[in-house]
C-alpha cells in the first residue's frame, strides 16, 4: 500500500469526521438492489452492477440513470420517490463497513477522539442506517445532505458537524471519496484526507489536493497511533 502525506497532522487532534457512504461503509450492493427491484416493476433490464457502483456518491438520480437511460429528467424524478421506498426497505442488508473501519473507530474512541458523519444522504435514510450499523450512540455529529439548504461542497454541514461534535475545525481531519469531501472539509478549514478505497465517482484522489491520501482505514490508525506516540 501507498499513502501520500503531504502535511503533518494537526497538534492536539480533537476528532475526525467522515463521509458515510463509499468512505465508511459500502452501500453500493443495497443501493443497486433497489435499482434492480425497481427495473423489475417497470419492466426494464437489468444494468450491471459496476456502472452503478462507480457513480452512487452521486445519489439516487444518477443511479436511477444507469437503470433507465432512456428516461428525460423528468422522467428520472419520478421515480425517485419510488426508488427511496425500495432503499430503504433493502437498506443495510448487504452495506458493510469497509475493511479496517471497525477498528479504526474503536481506536478513535480508545484514544478518546471524537468521530462523526457528514453526508450528502437524505437525512432520514441517514439516520435509520447508522441506527441500523449500531453507531447511533457512537457517532458524537451526523449531518445529512438535508440538514442545511447547502450540502458538500459547500463546507457549512462539515462546520456544523464540528460545533455538534464540539470540535475545533483546525484541530479535525475530514475524510472521504470525493473531490467534494476534499473541497469541502478544506473551506472548513480541516486536514483533509482522501481515500482510494471508495466509489471515487470515476476520479482519481491523489489529484484532489488533499491532505493526505490513503489506500486502507489502517493507514489513519497508523497517522494517528505515531501521533499519539509523538
Amino acid at each position: 500500500m501507498k499513502s501520500v502525506a503531504e502535511k503533518p497532522l494537526p497538534e492536539n487532534i480533537q476528532g475526525v469526521l467522515f463521509d458515510l457512504d463509499g468512505t465508511l461503509i459500502d452501500s453500493a450492493p443495497d443501493l443497486y438492489g433497489a435499482l434492480l427491484l425497481q427495473c423489475k416493476e417497470e419492466g426494464v433490464a437489468e444494468p450491471a452492477y459496476e456502472p452503478v457502483r462507480e457513480v452512487v456518491s452521486r445519489g439516487s438520480r444518477e443511479i436511477l440513470r444507469r437503470g433507465f437511460p432512456t428516461r428525460d429528467e423528468a422522467g428520472i424524478r419520478a421515480l425517485v420517490p419510488r426508488y427511496l421506498q425500495l432503499y430503504e426497505a433493502v437498506m443495510a442488508q448487504q452495506t458493510r463497513p469497509f475493511d479496517g473501519i471497525v477498528e479504526l473507530l474503536a481506536l478513535l474512541e480508545a484514544q478518546g477522539l471524537a468521530w462523526g458523519i457528514v453526508t450528502n444522504k437524505n437525512g432520514f435514510l441517514t439516520d435509520e442506517l447508522v441506527r441500523r450499523l449500531g453507531w447511533a450512540g457512537r457517532a458524537r455529529a451526523v449531518v445529512s445532505g438535508d440538514t442545511l439548504a447547502v450540502k458538500k461542497p459547500d463546507p457549512a454541514p462539515v462546520l456544523l458537524a464540528c460545533e455538534q461534535a464540539g470540535l475545533d475545525p483546525a484541530r479535525c481531519i475530514f475524510v472521504g471519496d470525493d473531490p467534494r469531501d476534499v473541497l469541502a472539509g478544506a473551506a472548513a478549514g480541516l486536514y483533509t484526507v482522501a481515500v482510494s478505497w471508495g466509489y471515487l465517482d470515476g476520479g482519481n484522489p491523489w489529484q484532489w489536493g488533499a491532505d493526505a491520501v490513503l489506500e486502507h482505514p489502517s493507514q489513519l490508525a497508523e497517522l494517528l497511533q505515531r501521533k499519539a506516540l509523538a
